[in-house]
């Protein structure tokens, strides 16, 4: 259960009956985070739109190597389970582990590595960010366009982080029933 109370199933509306379909035809099922924007759901659709805006100019692999970067740097657990699962399309069980301590494995290239580096230092902390920082992305070959999605996917994550962290969303059971060694890899912040 999240921290705070979630709309009764008898007393859900239109509007949130509407973005919990969206929900369900995209995941099969109403994920927990999706109940505690019963109350803003308009906020649900503003998100998607984000979202939806940032990954249109990065590919699959970026996104997910970013977005987990900055969801383990963020300490949130439950993201970085999601997020790690889905690198796992890209990478071994044991490379995205790797990542998770901050390692760059064989997997990954001298610009990924060094782009990991760069969305962990923006989620841990922007304003010790230097011009030196991206000038280093430059040398790997990152175009000032790219490192403005870099750093809008760390700050959008920011957003959905602290959002469901302080409200104490939980893992969905398909989360919680990973690998033990994956999940305990995966827990940077509060135990699931």
């Amino acid at each position: 259960m999240p921290f705070i109370e979630t709309t009764a199933d008898a007393d859900i509306d239109d509007e949130i009956r509407a973005m919990y379909a969206r929900q369900e035809s995209h995941w099969g099922f109403v994920p927990n985070y999706a109940k505690v924007f019963c109350y803003r759901p308009e906020i649900m659709g503003l998100w998607a739109k984000l979202q939806s805006g940032i990954k249109q100019h990065m590919d699959k692999r970026r996104y997910e190597l970013v977005t987990f970067a900055a969801a383990h740097a963020l300490r949130s657990t439950l993201c970085s389970l999601a997020h790690g699962k889905a690198l796992t399309e890209f990478v071994t069980q044991q490379d995205v582990q790797a990542i998770a301590r901050g390692e760059a494995p064989a997997s990954l290239s001298a610009a990924e590595a060094e782009m990991l580096k760069f969305a962990r230092k923006v989620a841990r902390d922007a304003s010790v960010v230097t011009r030196e920082d991206v000038e280093q992305l430059k040398r790997h070959g990152f175009s000032d366009a790219e490192i403005f999605d870099i750093s809008a996917t760390v700050g959008a994550r920011a957003f959905w982080t602290k959002l469901i962290e302080s409200l104490g969303v939980e893992a969905e059971p398909t989360l919680r029933e990973m690998d033990g060694e994956f999940v305990r890899a995966m827990t940077a912040g509060r135990a699931i």
